[in-house]
């Protein structure tokens, strides 16, 4: 009956959706009302339940890879809010990244899709390819066309591809994203090594955060090294389904961290680490890296998890800030890390810690969501910058890149006086006692 089940199903042999972890789910419902595309959409398909419900019947042969059923997979940010809340311990992510697997494999989208798709994830896993984009874009900028551009209000012809270029912020000097030290040693006294995972995003949009993490690790006792010849760790490619390459990424990866020496892998990008820590299910079928691969990920921690475990060291600059978290999901509920960020903060003096609402609802960012779904990624930006709005904060925190990108832009769009920064950037500013620069206020509809 099995055997005549797997003939039956529209999944192939290769890492399929495993029919153990679907038959986990008992349709409770407890993570509809968790579950961002369900809350806004209110569609029972684009809903946890809905979609593993749609997951066993591909396996059992009663529907096929079809366009229906790849809209709704597609549809999911992978926020993994749904594994929070679950009483049955679905493993969710799991289930949605392997069914994607199929998806990519299986399923022909339309030449529009198919190209995008190679264009994002061609470039944002590969450092050499983003550097070449960003040259002229830097350009772009400096000439002063980019305002121009925003201003006509052009980019609204160009559906997903404008999306794409409103996310652009601006851009650091070649020099700041290019070298970075290959050792930052640590201040005495000496309380361990670890090894810094630059990143795709982070390092190329954000540098100042990965200078920042060196600092303060640094000021902590640390000594920092960031291991040449390090490139994308695989997590945008696995969860977007392409998981044949995100295996390849990953194996270079350990090759490359294992030599380091180094007691933790430190992470400053929530959906890297979320993947990173996960190596050893990744690559459970690969006899060479196994073992290797589960090992690794324990290793794997976020910057504010090695931060809190230890106690911050050194004095504290007081920041005169009101401050407010938003919770990047593959921290929250793909790691599971929340207390930390938020008692690091509370170890500022002067700063005013204020709790935002739905503060682990989705921005919207989701990896590249807002690139392949901008429509439905600005429902959940609004809402975000609702709530965000009614705490009179002057800086939003946040530990991932994919989140400060997607915030500032609403921040930007909506005029709100108040900017987006990493955790890691306020400790970093308070150790150096540098205050900010927080943007005026600005009428909705005004500068994009």
């Amino acid at each position: 009956m099995a055997e005549t089940r797997r003939e039956q199903s529209a999944f192939d042999h290769l890492d399929p959706p495993e029919m153990d972890k679907i038959l986990d789910c008992v349709h409770c419902g407890f993570c509809l009302p968790t579950c961002p595309t369900y809350v806004v959409l209110g569609n029972e398909m684009d809903s946890p339940r809905g979609r593993i419900y749609l997951m066993r019947s591909a396996a059992e042969g009663s529907v096929g890879i079809t366009d229906s059923f790849v809209k709704h997979l597609d549809l999911c940010l992978v926020c993994r809010a749904c594994e929070t809340a679950c009483p049955s311990g679905v493993q969710y992510g799991s289930l949605i990244e392997a069914a994607r697997g199929q998806i990519s494999r299986q399923y022909r989208a339309s030449a529009m899709d198919r190209l995008l798709r190679a264009f994002i994830l061609g470039v944002f896993t590969d450092a050499r390819r983003l550097s070449l984009l960003l040259g002229p874009m830097r350009l772009y900028q400096r000439l002063g066309i980019q305002r121009l551009v925003r201003a006509s209000g052009v980019l609204r012809w160009f559906g997903r591809w404008g999306a794409m270029e409103a996310l652009m912020p601006p851009l650091p000097e070649a020099r700041q994203a290019g070298g970075f030290p290959e050792l930052t040693p640590a201040v005495p006294p000496r309380r361990g090594r670890v090894a810094l995972l630059l990143g795709c995003a982070q390092h190329a949009f954000f540098p100042e955060v990965n200078l920042a993490t060196a600092r303060v690790l640094a000021a902590n006792g640390f000594d920092v090294v960031a291991p040449r010849g390090q490139g994308c760790c695989g997590s945008l490619l696995v969860h977007e389904g392409e998981r044949e390459r995100g295996k390849a990424l990953a194996r270079k990866t350990i090759d490359v961290f294992e030599g380091t020496g180094a007691d933790f892998i430190a992470i400053n990008a929530a959906g890297c680490g979320s993947v990173m820590k996960e190596y050893g299910e990744l690559l459970r079928d690969d006899p060479r890296y196994a073992e290797r691969a589960t090992a690794f990920g324990r290793r794997v921690q976020d910057v504010s998890q090695i931060l809190a475990a230890v106690g911050l060291t050194g004095p504290l600059q007081p920041l005169t800030l009101r401050v407010t978290y938003h919770d990047a999901c593959h921290l929250a509920h793909g790691q599971r890390v929340r207390g930390e960020p938020r008692s690091l903060l509370r170890a500022i003096p002067g700063l005013d810690l204020v709790e935002l609402s739905e503060a682990d609802f989705c921005c919207g960012s989701a990896g590249v969501y807002n690139l392949l779904h901008p429509e439905v990624a600005r429902e959940f930006l609004d809402r975000k910058l609702d709530r965000l709005a009614q705490t009179g904060a002057q800086v939003v925190v946040s530990g991932n890149p994919g989140c400060l990108l997607q915030i500032n832009l609403g921040l930007r769009q909506r005029g709100l006086p108040m900017r987006a920064a990493h955790t890691v950037e306020l400790l970093d500013w308070a150790y150096r006692g540098v205050v900010p620069e927080i943007p005026p206020a600005t009428p909705r509809g005004g500068p994009r």
